[in-house]
């Protein structure tokens, strides 16, 4: 079962996917991107194919060491990025040929169930509450929202008040029985953080997620000392290094590790174990398309400290396309109650329907991150 051929296909929203086949027929799939660079992923996945064709699609430890140890340089959101999505399809591949979905080959199966969460914006006050409320109506338990739109290094009370109340509307909306996930992205500095978490504190998030940037991660420290609402990070943080020091130091309470950027299924498992020692819950991150989030509930089944996956069925990215187009059953993300069933197909699990994926690549996409900039110009994070 050597690997024959390796194709890439551009398709909207913003996703890449990749398809692999074997000399003897099998095909898997994978979802190697960063979003906003997915002409660069392409090519770094194109420049990996030298090592792979004609090698045993069932040697994933040995492929993986040989694409991050390799090539001397290591790490990074592409480079990483580029092997998580090949890596994916070689488990595809392996649990197909076996008749198997993934996490029986890691253990098998913990949960009958895992728990999703729902997006409902936030950078709009206006609209959030009522997101919220149809999100809840539509079955969900647990929500995500924006914690903050643009945000100075110090910024002013009022956009604090704002941001609380925010918060507080879609609480009031949806009461204290639904999770409240509030998403800093990245976007608040240090001293702002500490204040806005102060005052959301009493409204009861489910956790605060990258309150700083993740080069700031040392920060996390004290902010943690100031609340008890969990403290969740890591959708941009790359294999079991980067996030040795997080676990080790104790900076947070959650990690959020996407399977597209972070190394593969295999690497957040071993990333995932090292939580669990150190009493760590793990939520992936996944914002992303259909394979990479069947890449994540491959990992949520036979994780036991996995305790809910994010999701981006009509999340405002998707535009022109979504998560259901590109598969033959989209059954297999049917939510209920705010969970989805185990996945029982073989490999990752889903069915992608290549007719429709070859098609929309013909069109592809150019999508980019916004550039964000506050009152005086200068630019800020998005």
């Amino acid at each position: 079962m050597k690997i024959k051929s390796m194709e890439l296909f551009k398709v909207a929203p913003r996703w890449l996917f990749l398809k692999i086949t074997t000399d003897d027929g099998l095909v898997g799939w994978g979802e190697p991107i960063v979003e906003g660079k997915a002409d660069t992923v392409m090519a770094a996945v194109n420049e990996m194919s030298d090592y792979l064709i004609g090698r045993n699609a069932g040697n994933i430890e040995d492929l993986w060491q040989v694409l991050y140890r390799g090539g001397f340089y290591r790490g990074g959101p592409i480079l990483t990025s580029a092997i998580s999505g090949i890596e994916q399809a070689l488990w595809d591949i392996k649990g197909k040929r076996l008749g198997v979905p993934v996490y029986e080959l890691l253990g098998g199966p913990v949960r009958d169930k895992m728990r999703v969460y729902a997006w409902i914006g936030g950078d709009k006050p206006s609209e959030v509450a009522a997101s919220a409320t149809a999100q809840v109506a539509a079955g969900y338990t647990a929500l995500k929202m924006n914690g903050t739109a643009e945000f100075e290094w110090i910024d002013s009370a009022l956009k604090v008040e704002q941001a609380v109340e925010n918060l507080a509307r879609v609480r009031e909306a949806v009461g204290y029985g639904i999770g409240i996930g509030i998403d800093f992205h990245g976007r608040v500095h240090k001293a702002m953080a500490k204040a806005l978490i102060k005052e959301m504190e009493p409204f009861k998030p489910m956790f605060i997620e990258e309150p700083v940037l993740p080069e700031n991660n040392e920060a996390l420290r004290e902010i943690a000392r100031i609340t008890a609402v969990p403290i969740a990070t890591g959708e941009r943080m790359y294999t079991r290094w980067g996030f040795k020091q997080l676990l080790s130091e104790g900076w947070a309470d959650i990690i959020q590790p996407d399977l597209s950027h972070a190394g593969g299924i295999w690497e957040v498992r071993k990333i995932a174990a090292m939580a669990e020692a150190y009493d760590v819950a793990v939520a992936p991150h996944c914002p992303l398309g259909p394979i990479a989030l069947a890449a994540s509930l491959q990992l949520d089944f036979c994780t036991p400290n996995a305790f809910i996956q994010e999701q981006s069925l009509g999340i405002h990215y998707n535009v022109g396309s979504d998560l259901l187009d590109y598969l033959t059953d989209g059954t297999v993300f049917h939510y209920k109650d705010g969970f989805v069933e185990r996945l029982s197909a073989p490999g990752l699990g889903i069915d992608i329907n290549e007719e429709h994926v070859r098609k929309l690549s013909e069109a592809g996409h150019r999508w980019r991150n916004p550039v964000w900039r506050n009152n005086d110009g200068s630019v800020t994070e998005w």
